[in-house]
């Protein structure tokens, strides 16, 4: 009896795309502010460097002793407009060249934290950082950006909406699939161990462990064993799959901080996709009973599917945190790829599938033609969901500057290819212009 949980994870491992999507350290950096910008930045480097210097070389240990994948090391900072803003500097693209360094050195695969939290408002070194984002982000390979810009609690920024969508235009003109780099949200959370969102929250420790796990092939394995049999067993084998996956993930996260000598901080219950057969998100949805993602029912299967994952995740690891749901990128998830080219699946059905997963319109392409206000209005409306259901949203969205509907963008990788996804013609222009600050709900009052 004893020998049958090994033997489980060892086959979700070789037959069923089960990994380890990341381990992410944090890092604090709000030891390293100084009014001299230079200074700031070699403390910059000299912190990240120090705290995760062993980063790799641990998690390669784990794999190799344990033999569980881990895909991405990853480092995520505290956000660089709260840091860089005590200093003299204009723009802060030398921070993000820094975090490039850092990270080159160290080896690892990304590094998250070039980011901004403006919910109620700018200070300075949220409006630097936003207008550093484009070069930012052309002249580095690794470094991740993110930009809050709405909450249950605050509201939401219409003017840094409104300004998102002239900065995502902005980096697309350079080179679209840069834009694959920046992550637009609201609500969003300090503990996330996914790119491109991730940041080191103001309430963190100096340095954490966080883990990210990832099967959704082991789940629609599992749904297979129970084809036929009512939502409530469907429910159920989720849940009991899920108890399995997070089981490892917490595993490794402990292994992995214990040595590290870093405090454990949590695991991230997340389906996360990519475009191997076999690894999809929306696979699964169909594995419970829609003809094909998109149908009629499909937000409904994807909500089921949502709350068994973290039903079945939290009866084994008690520091579940970051996003932890159902990803449903379209570039990243072969069946969704398909249902997109098909015609089952639109931009509309997949924001109506976002109020129920995580996190919102990811990694989806759009014509070059479509205007910032159009942009800056998907933002909008992801705010909103997420706003009013007290929920994680966002969104990535990549313009195809030069491609029109039915083309394809080739990110590569884990990232895969998108098709480019028809959006309605009719513009917000008149209501972004506005400007100012959508209210917070009545619900978020709960002092």
């Amino acid at each position: 009896m004893e020998s049958r949980p090994i033997l489980d994870t060892i086959q979700m491992i070789a037959e069923e795309n089960l990994d380890i999507r990341t381990i992410t350290m944090g890092i604090s950096l709000f030891d390293c502010i100084d009014s001299d910008g230079a200074k700031a930045r070699q403390k910059i480097y000299d912190k990240i460097t120090h705290s995760a210097r062993d980063l790799v070389k641990v998690a390669e240990q784990i794999q190799t002793e344990y033999g569980v994948p881990i895909i991405n090391k990853r480092i995520a900072v505290t956000p660089i407009a709260l840091v860089a803003a005590a200093s003299a500097d204009q723009d802060y693209v030398a921070y993000a060249l820094t975090m490039e360094k850092a990270a080159s050195e160290l080896g690892v695969d990304l590094i998250g934290g070039f980011s901004a939290l403006v919910q109620k408002g700018y200070q300075s070194g949220d409006r630097k950082l936003i207008a550093s984002i484009p070069q930012a982000l052309a002249e580095t390979s690794r470094v991740c950006s993110s930009v809050n810009v709405g909450s249950t609690r605050a509201g939401i920024n219409l003017d840094a909406v409104g300004e998102l969508g002239h900065t995502i235009k902005t980096i697309a003109a350079d080179d679209p699939v840069n834009c694959m780099s920046l992550v637009v949200f609201a609500n969003a959370v300090d503990d996330n161990p996914f790119m491109a969102g991730a940041f080191h929250g103001v309430g963190e420790a100096d340095r954490v462990i966080n883990v990210g796990i990832s099967g959704p092939g082991v789940v629609k394995r599992a749904l297979e064993q129970v084809r036929g049999q009512s939502i409530d067993v469907v429910s159920e084998q989720i849940k009991k799959t899920a108890f399995k996956v997070t089981r490892m993930g917490q595993f490794v996260g402990s292994i992995a901080a214990e040595r590290l000598n870093v405090p454990f901080g949590i695991v991230d219950l997340s389906l996360a996709p990519t475009p191997n057969e076999g690894d999809s998100v929306a696979e699964i949805l169909e594995e419970i009973g829609l003809e094909r993602v998109g149908a009629p029912g499909t937000t409904a299967a994807l909500a089921l599917l949502n709350d068994a994952v973290k039903k079945g995740g939290v009866m084994v690891c008690e520091h579940v945190g970051g996003l932890s749901g159902a990803f449903i990128p379209v570039s990243e998830d072969a069946e969704m790829i398909r249902a997109v080219r098909a015609g089952h699946l639109s931009i509309e059905k997949l924001e109506a599938m976002t109020a129920v997963c995580s996190v919102g319109l990811d990694m989806i392409a759009v014509p070059g033609n479509t205007s910032a206000a159009s942009i800056s209005g998907m933002i909008a409306d992801e705010a909103a969901i997420g706003m009013i259901n007290n929920k994680p949203t966002a969104v990535r969205v990549i313009p195809a500057t030069g491609q029109d509907v039915g083309d394809e963008v080739e990110f590569g990788g884990l990232f895969g290819r998108a098709p480019v996804m028809r959006v309605n013609p009719n513009q917000p222009q008149a209501f972004i212009k506005r400007g100012g600050h959508i209210p917070a709900p009545i619900h978020s009052f709960k002092n």
